[in-house]
């Protein structure tokens, strides 16, 4: 399935947190490894099929790689299924040579194409107030980090500037949430934070996404499964209890047994096969799917 467009997120030459360092696509084992310049495909819902509803989908892969395929396009057709848009993101690794400062560049290009989405939603025929971010893995820390992060790191001084981006619901997959040592997934800490500040407990907890929630936090669709050995689901537990905690009204936690670091739209075991159904309708449930 061909993408029916792609954009490009930063202006030529004014991309923030860029040593101006000429990076080239790098695509092995159907994963991206680097990415040259950020940017997102789109996947239109039909016309006859139409909502309005948008959701950006951010692959993970421990933030050292993006499955787009697997987690990117076969979700956006997923989603083109209940006739909701669907904008594939490819952002910068923290672990780019380009790349300044690794724990913001995810967050600022996701935020970017946030942003960008809804200053063009009328040239889209989208609706800007039902825009959403979806993310498994890695992917799943970078939209808690756009729905959690109340700092606008993607100013350029642009007129996308003064457009807000937050969403308006998040769903997260196997997410990557805390960077808290007894239930982090090393990997993606190490990527995002760097080998040298590893021991850094301000960073850390800076980029643990249940320490940033609070009242104006989008509401969450939470899917994790308790055999998932490479990313705990306490991970989701804890972002559900921060929202809880501060208010954050309609979200939704499932937790099923079976299903380990490997939950997909479809083939999944046992209950876990009803997540995309759920899915479904708490989107309906919480308004932002007609």
């Amino acid at each position: 399935m061909a993408a029916d467009g792609m954009v490009l997120l930063w202006p030529e030459g004014r991309m923030p947190n860029s040593r101006g360092i000429s990076v080239k696509d790098s695509l092995a084992r159907h994963r991206v490894w680097q990415v040259s310049h950020p940017r997102m495909y789109a996947y239109m819902a039909t016309h006859s099929e139409q909502t309005g509803t948008t959701v950006l989908v951010i692959p993970g892969g421990g933030y050292i790689k993006q499955a787009h395929e697997t987690a990117g396009i076969t979700v956006a057709k997923w989603l083109n299924g209940m006739g909701i848009n669907a904008f594939v993101l490819l952002h910068r690794n923290p672990t780019s040579p380009d790349v300044v400062e690794s724990t913001t560049a995810p967050t600022m290009d996701a935020q970017r194409a946030v942003k960008w989405l809804r200053a063009n939603a009328q040239s889209l025929g989208i609706d800007p107030h039902r825009l959403g971010v979806m993310g498994c893995s890695a992917g799943g820390h970078v939209s808690a980090c756009v729905s959690a992060v109340t700092d606008d790191m993607a100013r350029v001084g642009d007129g996308l500037d003064s457009v807000s981006c937050r969403p308006d619901f998040t769903i997260l997959i196997s997410p990557v949430i805390s960077m808290a040592d007894s239930i982090v997934h090393r990997g993606s800490k190490v990527a995002l934070l760097g080998s040298e500040r590893m021991a850094d407990a301000a960073l850390a907890e800076r980029w643990s996404m249940e320490r940033r929630v609070d009242a104006s936090c989008p509401p969450a669709l939470l899917i994790h499964a308790s055999n998932d050995t490479g990313v705990s689901a306490m991970n989701s537990v804890l972002y559900y209890q921060a929202l809880l905690r501060n208010g954050v009204q309609r979200s939704s936690l499932h937790i099923f047994p079976f299903g380990k670091h490997s939950i997909a739209v479809r083939n999944q075991p046992g209950s876990t096969a009803l997540w995309p159904e759920i899915a479904e309708a708490w989107m309906r449930e919480i308004g932002m799917l007609r």
